[in-house]
């Protein structure tokens, strides 16, 4: 018997990667999504990249329907949960993000034990360990030990406060319940790497901007950064390996600044008008105030975060692509989609 994994956010850039990776791997794949409509676009992309989908099956379902989850838990073997709320803007009220994350944990995970499923696997993000530090003491290099204090709203964005509380409510969820039923969590930098469809992931939006030459200058800031297919491998490794119970990974290829994305991509492609100059920061604090995307990047203005992914690597046998590839790999799909001219 094949084993069934139920992964929620299939339309999304890492839930179809996931996905692709573990229908190669012989699993039989439930896909979630919040509109049946998009199903057959979805596994249309999905079938470029694997000959398994007759092992793929959809199912719609909002985080916040509790009756849901309960009936796409039965004859499941593992969850892989990565959907959550990701707006491309901040919200006006926080609670538009925290509580269906939250929600939607919970509620999974309540109908997982209800229903004797092995292992869940959740997504969670750096942002849950590498924000929410005192005044002077955001920069330096953080494991999973450490979490974000989300009760600190100077060094945190309503989204990286989701993560955070979502996570944290997983685990009180999972020390509280006698099922024995067991939980990892991966929690990805910036994700990078092939797009596989017009609606991408956040993060690429980053090399996107660089290229199609919204972007005459760039900020100067910096991520841990990741590519969508190493996090899908972390992710499946967490499920796998018994010897990941009840922990945390990170998951990052490391530290990149963007202007070493910039410089990667004029040596990829010297042709193009990429920018070099680097936008002072009371500058990228006054765009702010007329582009909202860049808000949650202020934090980050000045600040080197990084993230040490050396447990997945010693626990999981991780090996992460490398950013150089990450960077290019997602430039070259967004030219082949037509994205860039």
């Amino acid at each position: 018997m094949k084993k069934r994994v139920l992964l929620t956010g299939i339309s999304g850039f890492l839930g179809s990667h996931t996905a692709i990776q573990l229908l190669n791997k012989g699993y039989e794949v439930v896909g979630t999504l919040r509109d049946q409509k998009r199903a057959e676009a979805i596994k249309n992309v999905i079938a470029k990249h694997t000959e398994h989908t007759a092992n793929l099956s959809f199912a719609q379902a909002e985080l916040s329907d509790e009756k849901v989850w309960a009936k796409l838990c039965e004859d499941i073997d593992y969850v892989q949960h990565i959907a959550s709320p990701f707006p491309r803007e901040t919200p006006k009220h926080e609670d538009e993000l925290i509580i269906p994350a939250k929600n939607g944990v919970l509620f999974i995970l309540k109908a997982a034990s209800a229903a004797g499923v092995k292992r869940v696997v959740l997504t969670s993000s750096s942002s849950a360990v590498l924000y929410g530090k005192p005044a002077g003491q955001e920069s330096g290099t953080h494991d999973e030990t450490v979490w974000t204090d989300a009760t600190n709203k100077a060094d945190t964005t309503p989204y990286f406060r989701s993560k955070t509380i979502a996570e944290k409510a997983a685990w009180d969820f999972i020390k509280a319940n006698k099922s024995g039923m067991e939980l990892v969590t991966v929690l990805p930098g910036a994700i990078l790497g092939p797009v596989l469809e017009d609606d991408f992931g956040t993060s690429a939006n980053i090399v996107l901007k660089m290229m199609d030459g919204s972007m005459p200058a760039i900020p100067n800031i910096g991520f841990d950064v990741v590519d969508v297919r190493s996090v899908a491998d972390s992710l499946i490794l967490a499920m796998e390996k018994p010897e990941a119970a009840g922990e945390r990974f990170i998951s990052s290829a490391g530290f990149l600044s963007f202007p070493e994305v910039s410089a990667i991509l004029r040596s990829k492609y010297p042709g193009r008008k990429i920018p070099k100059s680097i936008l002072p920061n009371f500058l990228t604090r006054i765009l702010a105030w007329f582009d909202k995307a860049l808000g949650p990047v202020l934090l980050d203005l000045g600040k080197q975060r990084r993230a040490n992914s050396s447990k997945a690597r010693r626990l999981l046998g991780w090996q992460p692509i490398d950013n150089r590839e990450a960077v290019i790999s997602c430039a070259e799909s967004l030219i082949a989609l037509g994205l860039l001219k």
